[in-house]
This record gives structure tokens, sequence and C-alpha cells, in this order.
């Protein structure tokens, strides 16, 4: 990943970015902020729907200061999160960004060009990786991860809540899901790991049901 650098990290709470953090700092890179979409009006955060009170946990746990920026979809993603990107270097001197995409180009191509846009070297620890394999290393690790967003078209309910172990890696293979959830199978909340001071205390709300998603609310303990 090129020279030791200062960066932010694009954090969603998730697997992958807990690993591509992991990896950046394994690599001798210091990061100085994480960088978290928002959406203001459901308090909480976008795609992960983690709710601010939990990332501001993570964050201390983390020993990382949050950067939580307010966008909406489109152009006001792309516009926002160049913003918070040059935000980042402004105040935080973040010289690149690491980003926990796997292999899906046009992630890469977007996430890479907002940097380049911004002049912050884009960093993809987990680039190219083999997603069973990354999966297998994040809880070799020791990362704890539990599932809380389900596809019900591609994985079942009762996966919910359950923290991913190699054991639940292979009830995930066995109904024909990817087992690192890349195709929108499953999404997951990370809550302990290497990184970690300590663990952040959650507990989960009633199960929501949204068309063909069942989320499983995460809130401090």
């Amino acid at each position: 990943m090129g020279d030791k650098i200062k960066v932010a990290a694009s954090y969603s709470g998730g697997k992958d970015s807990a690993l591509a953090l992991y990896r950046a700092i394994n690599a001798g890179h210091a990061p100085v902020c994480l960088l978290t979409t928002y959406n203001e009006a459901a308090g909480r955060s976008w795609f992960h729907g983690v709710p601010r009170e939990v990332l501001e946990k993570v964050s201390e746990a983390l020993k990382i200061p949050l950067e939580l920026f307010k966008t909406g979809a489109g152009d006001d993603y792309e516009r926002d999160f160049k913003a918070a990107l040059a935000r980042a270097k402004a105040e935080r001197g973040a010289q690149g960004c690491v980003f926990g995409d796997i292999d899906l180009q046009t992630h890469y191509d977007r996430c890479a060009s907002w940097c380049a846009q911004t002049q912050l070297e884009s960093l993809f620890p987990l680039w190219n990786g083999d997603r069973a394999a990354l999966v297998y290393e994040l809880i070799d690790a020791g990362f704890k991860a539990v599932i809380t967003i389900v596809n019900t078209q591609q994985l079942g309910e009762r996966f919910l809540g359950k923290t991913l172990t190699r054991e639940l890696a292979a009830e995930i293979a066995a109904e024909g899901a990817d087992v690192c959830g890349e195709n929108g199978e499953y999404h997951t909340f990370v809550y302990d790991g290497p990184i970690f001071a300590s663990p952040v205390a959650v507990s989960f709300g009633d199960t929501l049901r949204s068309g063909e998603y069942s989320i499983l609310p995460v809130t401090l303990a």
C-alpha cells in the first residue's frame, strides 16, 4: 500500500471496513478519522443503519475520531463525500483514505476518482482478495461481527443476531449465499476486535421488515 501515511477510513461499522482498517494499521498507516455517511432524518448511518450514539462508542473503542457527514443519494452523495475527504485532509492531516471494497470495480473506480480529485491517495487493502478467505481472516483475527441485516430472498432470517464464526460461515455457504455477503445477502456490525480497546456493549431491538430485507436494530446496551 505504498509509503506509511496518515489516513482517513471510510467506515460503515461493518466487517469489510473493519478488516480494511486493521490491515491498514498493520501496514503502518496512521488513522486520523473514521468517515461515516449519516442519514440525519433517520438518525442512523446510511447502508448499515447504525445510530449515532453507537458509532460514537465505536469511535471511542477504536480511539479514532468520528467524522459523520450528512448526505443524501445520487449527486449529493458524491459532493458530500468529496467535501468530507477535503475536511479530513485540511483538518486532520489525512494523506489518503482507506476503503473496504473487495472486487466491485465500479466502487473502486468511484472512490479512487474522488480521492484523486481531492489530492488524496486511495487505499484498498482488501482489493481482489478471496471473499471467503477474508471472512476467515476477520474471524481468526478476533473480530466480532454480528449479522444485523439479511436479504431474505438470499438468506434466512434465522441468521439475524448471530456473530460470524467459521461454523456460521459454513451455514451461510450451505444456504447458497456468498460467505462474504458481497451480493447483498447480509450486513454486519463489528463490536469488538484486535483494534478495539474494549468491546462496544450493544443490544438489539425487535426485527424490522422492509421489502425483502429484515433488519435487527442496534442500540447501546
